[in-house]
Formats: structure tokens, C-alpha cells, sequence
């Protein structure tokens, strides 16, 4: 590749098919001489942050449409991005994306409950925001080390451990976009994966005690979530219109797995529940759970300071353990939970067109519910 003084005259005299000329004055300018055409363009090595991305050439335009002072102004604003750090051959949007376009393009592309998609948002805003305007390939496994660490001296292992899975989430996904991110730099860490939650046995003869002691709608709250082992989120948006007490069903429409899921009721949770609709038709609500004074409308927090009473969570726990003890295979019991068979063959189970066939479940868990209540434990 030669390097000569450019000048109008000498371009001319370029025989064709002679390969790239480089222009002395103006650095990485240069004349191409293909077969038929002699075209400008521009080459230089795109850096950031002191290393080496790549090296592009990007064509400005055939020599017999611009002059060469214009081929040299052209040159020097592309030459002012290249060495910027800018990349002017690719789509702006991948080429140097931020980490905050990379979370934008995370929440699209991914099937996120708004609760999840907020936690990301969350964390992009409390703790990632000083990374939120740069360019990810840019994030260095140095830096990422020290905000884990900084994270789990300050808020605790739990918060440093969900923060980073969400960067590594967000990068991977940049790295699918942006080319010039060769690595994860979240793979420098080892997130310790979280403590399985430890619950301990049932006292039912004490849970209904306690539960007694209730306000009738939380009462009633407690009996639904320990007889369903629905998701806090699934148990706590029913609608009144959820729920069909002709046949005995309840739709929960909240659900991690996507879709709504089809609920058999079993005879005692069907009277509960037709017992606070006729209470609550008066309030107007459309809530199966009402709370006027919540920004809601419904109940967001069935737990009461000061009573030891379990979790949403934890009657989930509860009511996976009560179905094997009560008979149920495990197969129909993931299903009343709404989860997903193992397998390949596990998605070819439609639980809706199984209600009827899981319906004797449900009753075999309240039946053993209420006879370890009768009984005293």
C-alpha cells in the first residue's frame, strides 16, 4: 500500500486495478483503485478506553463524483469518530450500545412479568446507574468486581447476588447486539446461588387458631392460599369474576408460566369463597380481596405484624408437602401449582383439559387439611 501526496492530477493518473493509495496529508484517507472505478475511503483502528476494538475501512465515495477536497474534509470527520471510538460502518444501535439501550432491548425481547421487569428497572436505577450511560464493552471485570463487593458490604450477599445476575442478563444480551463485546465481564465473579428457603413442618390445629383471629377477608385470604398453594402474585390479583362457584372453578390469570390456569375447587374452599363474595358484593369492588385504602385496590400483604403465621410462599411450601400426604401422584400436584412437567412429554399436558381428572386432588388436600384440624395436629 503506497503512500503519496493525493492531488487531482495524480488521482487521475491512478491506473485502474492498481490496489489502495494512501494520502499523505490527511491520515487514513485513501484512493482504491478497483478494476473499473476509483473510489475514496477511510481507514482507521477504533479504540476505547486504550484497547484495540477493531480496524474498519469505510468507503466515502467514487472519485469521479467528489473532488478530492471535499474526499479530505469527508476523511477528517470520519477519521474524528473513528478515533473516538465510534464505529461509522455499523448501525448506531450496535455498535458501542449502553448498558440502559441493552436493558431496553432485555425487556422487549424477554416474556418478564411487570413484577420482574420492575426489579430490573430497579436495579438499573439504584445500583447500575453509573454504568447505565456507558458503552457495556467498555465495563471492565475490574469495575464489576468492585461494585459486587461494594454490594455485599453494604446491602448483603442476597442484593449484590441479584444485581449482578440482572448485569449478566442485560450484557448477554448486549453481546448479541454489539459485536465488539468479545466477553461477559460478570463471568469474572462467582454468584453464590441463594439458600433454599427452610420451612418447617405445619401445626394446622395452630394455624387455624390463628387464622381465626383474622379480619374475615384475610381469614378467608389464608384458607385460599393454603388450600391452592397458588403464587402470591396469582392468589392475590383474583377478580371477583375469577371465580365460578356454578362449577366450582377458580381462574387464577396471573401466572409465572404465562396464560391462565384453571383451578378446581374442592367443596370447602368453593363455600369460603361463595361466603365473601355475598359479603363483599356490598363494597363494589372487583377484587376477590379487597382493600379500599391499598393504591391497588386489593390486599398486597397478607401478613400481619406480630402473628406467626406463613408466608404466601411458605403455604406454597406447605401445601406441595400436604399433597403427597394426602395421596396426590406427583405429576397432578405440579399441575394444581402450575408448574410445568419435566421432559419433553411435559408439554404436551394441557391442565385445562385436565380439571375434572384433578378435581378429586383438591379435595383429597382439603379433606386431609381438615381432618389434621379435627384431630389436633
Amino acid at each position: 500500500m503506497a503512500v503519496i501526496n493525493l492531488t487531482e492530477a495524480r488521482i487521475r493518473g491512478l491506473e485502474f486495478g492498481s490496489g489502495t493509495w494512501r494520502d499523505e496529508q490527511v491520515k487514513g484517507l485513501m484512493v482504491v483503485c478497483h478494476k473499473t472505478t476509483k473510489t475514496y475511503a477511510v481507514q482507521g483502528d477504533v479504540r476505547r478506553n486504550g484497547r484495540h476494538i477493531r480496524t474498519v475501512r469505510a468507503k466515502i465515495d467514487r472519485c469521479d463524483r467528489i473532488g478530492l477536497r471535499e474526499a479530505r474534509s469527508q476523511a477528517k470527520a470520519l477519521m474524528s469518530k473513528i478515533q473516538s471510538g465510534i464505529d461509522p460502518t455499523a448501525n448506531p444501535d450496535e455498535s458501542g450500545i449502553t448498558l440502559k439501550k441493552a436493558m431496553d432491548v432485555h425487556l422487549i425481547d424477554k416474556p418478564l412479568r411487570s413484577r420482574t421487569k420492575e426489579g430490573y428497572e430497579y436495579h438499573l436505577e439504584k445500583y447500575l446507574k453509573r454504568f447505565a450511560n456507558r458503552a457495556v464493552v467498555d465495563i471492565s471485570r475490574q469495575e464489576v468486581r468492585e461494585l459486587y463487593d461494594k454490594l455485599r458490604s453494604k446491602s448483603g450477599q442476597t442484593t449484590a447476588g441479584s444485581v449482578m445476575r440482572t448485569l449478566r442478563a442485560v450484557i448477554n444480551t448486549a453481546m448479541r447486539l454489539d459485536e465488539t463485546i468479545t466477553a461477559n465481564p460478570v463471568a469474572a465473579i462467582r454468584i453464590p446461588t441463594n439458600n433454599r428457603r427452610k420451612v418447617g413442618a405445619l401445626d394446622i390445629p395452630k394455624f387455624f387458631a390463628e387464622v381465626e383471629e383474622l379480619n374475615p377477608i384475610r381469614r378467608d385470604l389464608y384458607m385460599a392460599m393454603l388450600l391452592t398453594g397458588a403464587r402470591r402474585s396469582s392468589i392475590l390479583q383474583i377478580r371477583r369474576s375469577d371465580v365460578d362457584l356454578v362449577n366450582s372453578i377458580l381462574t387464577f390469570r396471573h401466572m409465572k408460566t404465562g396464560g391462565p390456569m384453571i383451578f378446581p375447587m374442592g367443596q370447602k374452599l368453593t363455600s369460603i369463597l361463595e361466603s365473601r363474595l355475598a359479603a363483599d358484593e356490598k363494597i363494589g369492588s372487583p377484587w376477590l380481596w379487597p382493600s379500599p385504602g391499598a393504591s391497588s385496590g386489593h390486599i398486597v400483604e397478607p401478613r400481619e405484624k406480630g402473628r406467626e403465621l406463613p408466608s404466601p410462599h411458605e403455604c406454597r411450601h406447605h401445601a406441595r408437602t400436604m399433597f403427597i400426604a394426602s395421596g396426590v401422584p406427583y405429576a397432578e400436584s405440579a399441575l394444581l401449582l402450575g408448574q410445568q412437567l419435566p421432559g419433553a412429554s411435559g408439554g404436551y399436558v394441557h391442565p385445562e383439559h385436565l380439571v375434572e381428572h384433578l378435581r378429586p386432588h383438591t379435595q383429597a388436600l382439603e379433606n386431609y387439611v381438615y381432618s389434621k384440624r379435627e384431630a389436633g395436629g
